[in-house]
């Protein structure tokens, strides 16, 4: 009965979260994703798959672009709702239940955002056709691109969670999206610590899943430089874009265990936040 009632609860908010949305006309989400995508695609250009750089760079943006869009869409979802929270929770509301709703919801608006981003990319990138675990690479580059974008998504869940006001949310998004740039180990070199931070963050886990399905580590992506100067030697591969399944499906669990992982830490604090209710 008990668990029922949590099922029950959380289709309630589900449906809330969607009046919600009709009724504030919460379509901007959907713009913004579609700007973001067009800018980052039309920078990445056509070119994107001639050179080790030009690859790697383009997945890159992408990647970055999918985590904007994923964390913007929560950042001020929860925090603003505080008093709210509070007061239904002293009713009975069970915080597992309101957790899962914004969880569940968002997983539609993310569907939608991430179909948005594959298109627009599919419009300026001629991708290989062939994937490591299906015949049309579309695919897993979309299921790439929407675990990214829902995994930001609860993380965005998880800051407005933590944080007291929506300012609080707001100012901490730039050191959190920094955060997963620098940590993606594409602008810089990661190792010791940075390297073990990197283990927890979406850009990482995105970009390898990426880079394995384009097969970054592919001699017939060369080097800009080796176009100018023949002689110059291939760098050597880099375990994070081996082109195998087992790496692939290793990234897209990451980015899940991540994201739950996120979600339990959205119910503590706000099951700490209103304790004394």
């Amino acid at each position: 009965m008990h668990k029922t009632s949590r099922i029950k609860q959380t289709i309630v908010y589900i449906k809330k979260n969607f009046r919600l949305f009709m009724n504030q006309k919460d379509w901007k989400f959907i713009i913004i994703a579609a700007v973001i995508s067009l800018l980052v695609c039309m920078v990445v250009g056509d070119k994107m798959f001639d050179t080790y750089e030009s690859t790697k760079s383009g997945f890159f943006a992408i990647i970055s672009a999918a985590i904007w869009i994923g964390v913007f869409n929560s950042i001020q979802g929860i925090c603003k709702e505080h008093d709210t929270i509070t007061s239904e929770y002293r009713s009975g509301l069970h915080i597992t239940s309101y957790v899962m709703s914004h969880v569940l919801f968002d997983f539609a608006v993310c569907l939608i955002q991430a179909v948005i981003l594959i298109g627009i990319c599919c419009i300026f990138i001629d991708f290989p056709e062939e994937g490591i675990l299906c015949n049309v690479s579309i695919l897993e580059y979309f299921i790439t691109l929407f675990l990214v974008v829902w995994g930001s998504d609860i993380m965005g869940i998880m800051i407005s969670s933590v944080s007291p006001n929506p300012n609080t949310a707001m100012t901490a998004m730039p050191f959190v999206l920094i955060l997963q740039l620098v940590m993606s180990g594409v602008l810089f070199e990661l190792s010791g610590w940075s390297e073990k931070i990197a283990y927890v963050t979406y850009s990482k886990w995105g970009m390898a899943a990426l880079g394995s399905i384009g097969d970054l580590n592919s001699e017939e992506l060369p080097l800009k430089l080796s176009r100018v100067f023949p002689n110059v030697v291939r760098l050597e591969s880099e375990a994070a874009y081996e082109a195998t399944s087992e790496n692939l499906l290793k990234s897209w669990g990451c980015i899940l265990i991540i994201a739950v992982v996120c979600t339990i830490i959205s119910a503590v604090s706000l099951k700490i936040r209103n304790r004394d209710s």
